[in-house]
């Protein structure tokens, strides 16, 4: 009776603390939801409370455009392919959680009715008992540190991985300056050859040009039109490369900050103090640190496991006879063939691999600090040049201008100067936009933040009369 009464409370007590199942159907809707961007001032509340160990809050204005700052913020808080990666935490503390339990006792209860034979003056015989294993407290405190190094490791983690798409944002926010630059700048060219044409062609109607310098012009007004129709694509593309990184649809139309330029060249500290302290510095270094701290505990666990499983256990029985014992009992396992051996080689290569992984993994940093900044270097070198060079070929545009005007040059040697003014300021804007991708390269390798120079210096993006000479 009293085995009966004890299997009830323990049933109820079990059946009281049981989670309850909530479905969650995976419907067309509820995606759409879930990809939907939140709201404008849904954002802004967001972006003031951003916490993030890289990422300084900003304030976000859809309406007067995006700074490459305000992008990368705004990926983190409403990019949607992120909470995938977020939703590791859940699953990472449900893990400590898990590793905080010890193991149920369990209950063993035989009932032994009388039958048949000689049963007078017999009883029903019952066997009732509970085991626990006790040498899951050997163990139980090793599983813990490692779940909680683990849980350590996966925020770490998440927190990189946000920093790579507000990176991302960045970037695009680069090229996307760049690549409008250059649709003002083939846009102007397109249209003054095009005007030039038309010029030309009534010329050689009054018989001033000849048809060779017509042929001339339409061939430089093709090219000009191919090279803005190009522009124009890029520019297009460009804009759904920004949308998928900060996480909107493709035809939400995102504006970047009008005043935006991309500058010659960048202030940056020496490469000794960006290298320097990069493991402290790198929120994946810090992750894979405490994925390694987490292994030493695991290893040490399956050390530990190499002790024999105990299993102590209290029963109570009667038998037939209406005789009543009360014991206790012990089962411990003996390690003859099994001594956790197995384990503990593969937890002990797994942690020369995590410890090959992070010295790696500093290596491969380090290198990618100096070429980012041997990058740098060079291309600010290559943009000095060509601004240098831009004003020469403004003059000499010019003076093939005027000496076209005096009938002294044809008109395929001012199409060639123009042609290569034209290029020369599309170089300019492409190395440009080559020296801020190299910053977030540079940014992303340092894990540190490098603020953009202050706007002022020669403009990437060229005046309108520069554009039509």
């Amino acid at each position: 009776m009293r085995a009966r009464i004890l299997l009830l409370l323990l049933a109820m007590h079990a059946l009281g603390g049981c989670a309850q199942y909530h479905a969650k159907p995976l419907t067309r809707p509820a995606v759409e939801r879930a990809i939907t961007p939140p709201s404008a001032d849904e954002l802004q509340a967001r972006a003031q409370k951003l916490r993030h160990p890289m990422l300084r809050p900003v304030p976000i204005d859809l309406r007067r455009g995006l700074t490459p700052d305000s992008a990368a913020v705004l990926a983190v808080i409403a990019n949607p392919t992120l909470r995938s990666q977020r939703d590791r935490r859940a699953l990472s503390s449900a893990q400590l959680l898990q590793a905080g339990l010890l193991p149920n006792p369990t209950l063993d209860l035989t009932l032994d009715p009388v039958t048949g034979g000689n049963t007078q003056g017999t009883v029903s015989a019952y066997n009732v008992g509970v085991t626990w294993e006790v040498t899951a407290l050997i163990t139980h405190h090793a599983k813990e540190a490692a779940a909680r190094y683990q849980y350590q490791s996966v925020q770490l983690d998440v927190a990189w991985q946000e920093w790579q798409f507000a990176q991302a944002a960045k970037k695009a926010v680069y090229d996307l300056v760049a690549l409008r630059d250059l649709l003002e700048l083939t846009a102007a060219v397109d249209k003054r050859l095009a005007e030039n044409v038309t010029l030309i062609r009534r010329a050689v109607e009054a018989h001033d040009r000849t048809v060779l310098d017509l042929s001339a012009a339409e061939a430089a007004a093709q090219k000009a039109h191919a090279d803005f129709l190009t522009a124009q694509h890029d520019l297009r593309h460009q804009q759904l490369v920004l949308n998928q990184s900060l996480g909107f649809l493709p035809g939400v139309d995102v504006q970047i900050a009008r005043e935006l330029v991309l500058p010659s060249s960048l202030d940056l500290p020496p490469e000794k103090e960006l290298s320097e302290g990069i493991d402290e510095r790198r929120l994946d270094l810090q992750g894979l640190r405490m994925g390694y701290e987490g292994q030493q505990e695991v290893l040490w666990g399956a050390v530990l496991a190499q002790f024999p499983k105990i299993t102590f256990g209290v029963h109570q029985a009667r038998d037939t006879t209406n005789v009543q014992t009360t014991g206790i009992g012990v089962t411990v396992d003996l390690p003859i063939f099994d001594q956790n051996q197995g384990n503990i080689a593969i937890q002990s290569a797994t942690r020369q691999q995590l410890f090959d992984e992070y010295a790696g993994r500093i290596f491969d940093a380090r290198s990618a600090v100096a070429q980012a900044l041997t990058d740098i270097r060079s291309l600010a070198e290559q943009i000095a040049a060509a601004e240098a060079a831009v004003p020469a070929l403004e003059l000499l545009v010019k003076t093939y201008e005027l000496a076209l005007g005096q009938r002294n040059i044809d008109v395929l040697s001012y199409y060639i100067a123009q042609n290569d003014l034209a290029q020369k300021r599309i170089d300019l804007l492409k190395l440009k936009q080559q020296l801020m991708a190299n910053k977030v390269v540079l940014e992303i390798a340092t894990g540190r933040y490098l603020p953009d120079p202050p706007a002022g210096g020669p403009a990437t993006r060229p005046s309108t009369a520069e554009a039509r000479r």
